[in-house]
């Protein structure tokens, strides 16, 4: 009886290896026959559009036109009108010198004229009464009073002119803004004397509506900016140099006319409007021009162009492979590049995860990081999909 109990458990340890050697062996044959899987790309088509090309730079801000305020005549500052950083306007009263002495002048040659005015008067009515004498007056002395007469007559005008002098003087002892703008600083106190000959000043006024903004070219684009010129208003964009905010938009003014020999570069103008301030005098800024625009072409992102020892390539999405293509390409603008040959509009082609592709290389195409849609079809094969 124990034999056969043996037996038995010798048959059924044996039919039981047999069975776990078949599922490893099935199972084994079941893992073999999976495809690989794909290596994980970006893609994204390419597209005929319109570019615009720009010119790149950096610029400096510069008030459209900037005054240092000095006093035209000599004497004491009795008030200050201003305050400091305030914004004013053309013939605003910023600051009055102790008018006393010019009004005295003034006083005085308006005294003067008065005078010289009655002694001609005098002089015409003895002329008169001459030439009402016949023959009982000499030519001669009719000619010296008139003579007289044309002299004080001279005097008067002088006086006038003396008068005009003084109010003048007068006038500069209140001083105005000669521009609109924004003021500075002060730079001296009331009770001081000032003298016209002072170049301190007293404040110095900014002009900043408009503004303009002074930036470089190379020569090499010259040519270009002078042909946008001669087709209308060339649009410059000011951003600040931290990011990528827009501060203003403006137009191209004017090209210098000369090109800086040492640096290779010409000077260029910008003015903005500038209606909310967000430029400032000294202000460093990413200037961008718009020079012109490329009509239908083929464009893709930058990211999707790989650079070889001799070429530039791309790996076109096909079949759910990856296909090694050489292209030409054009500018680069905005984030794109132009393709000049090579690559059709409607193409599929990788812009991320190059790293890792050959020709022929089996794709995965993922969505962007941002997508918030399924990824790009291949245009000549299907793409797969994770979630």
């Amino acid at each position: 009886m124990r034999w056969i109990m043996a037996c038995l458990l010798l048959a059924l340890a044996g039919g039981g290896g047999w069975y776990w050697s078949g599922r490893q062996a099935g199972g084994g044959a079941a893992v073999a026959s999976r495809p690989a899987p794909g290596v994980p790309v970006e893609a994204a088509q390419a597209e005929m559009q319109d570019l615009p090309l720009y010119l790149f730079g950096l610029g400096t801000v510069q008030p459209f036109n900037s005054v240092t305020v000095r006093s035209r005549v000599d004497g004491e500052i009795i008030r200050i009108a201003f305050q400091e950083g305030q914004m004013v306007k053309e013939s605003d009263v910023l600051a009055e010198i102790d008018p006393r002495p010019y009004r005295a002048a003034l006083e005085q040659a308006i005294a003067r004229k008065a005078q010289d005015e009655a002694t001609v008067a005098n002089t015409k009515r003895d002329l008169e009464r001459l030439s009402g004498l016949g023959e009982f007056a000499s030519r001669q002395q009719v000619d010296t009073q008139r003579a007289q007469v044309g002299s004080q007559t001279a005097q008067i005008a002088a006086d006038q002119a003396a008068i005009d002098a003084a109010r003048t003087q007068l006038d500069y002892a209140t001083i105005r803004a000669p521009i609109s703008g924004r003021l500075g600083l002060r730079l001296v106190d009331q009770g001081n004397i000032v003298r016209a000959t002072d170049q301190t000043g007293i404040v110095q006024i900014a002009q900043l509506q408009p503004i303009s903004v002074i930036l470089t070219a190379p020569q090499a684009q010259l040519p270009e900016l002078q042909a946008a010129m001669a087709q209308g208003p060339v649009e410059v964009t000011a951003s600040a140099p931290a990011g990528s905010t827009v501060l203003d938009t403006g137009k191209l003014a004017l090209i210098n006319n000369e090109v800086d020999i040492a640096s290779g570069t010409v000077r260029l103008k910008a003015v903005f409007d500038n209606r909310q301030n967000r430029l400032w005098p000294g202000q460093s800024v990413n200037t961008r021009l718009r020079v012109a625009t490329l009509k239908g072409v083929t464009a893709v992102s930058d990211d999707a162009i790989q650079r070889g020892q001799n070429e530039l390539f791309v790996f076109v999405v096909k079949d759910g492979k990856a296909e090694k293509r050489r292209v030409e390409v054009g500018p680069f603008t905005e984030g794109r590049a132009v393709i000049e040959k090579g690559l059709a509009p409607g193409e599929t082609v990788v812009t991320a995860g190059q790293s890792r592709l050959q020709d022929g290389t089996r794709l995965e195409v993922r969505p962007p990081p941002d997508a918030k849609a399924p990824a790009v079809q291949a245009a000549n094969g299907p793409a797969t999909v994770t979630r």
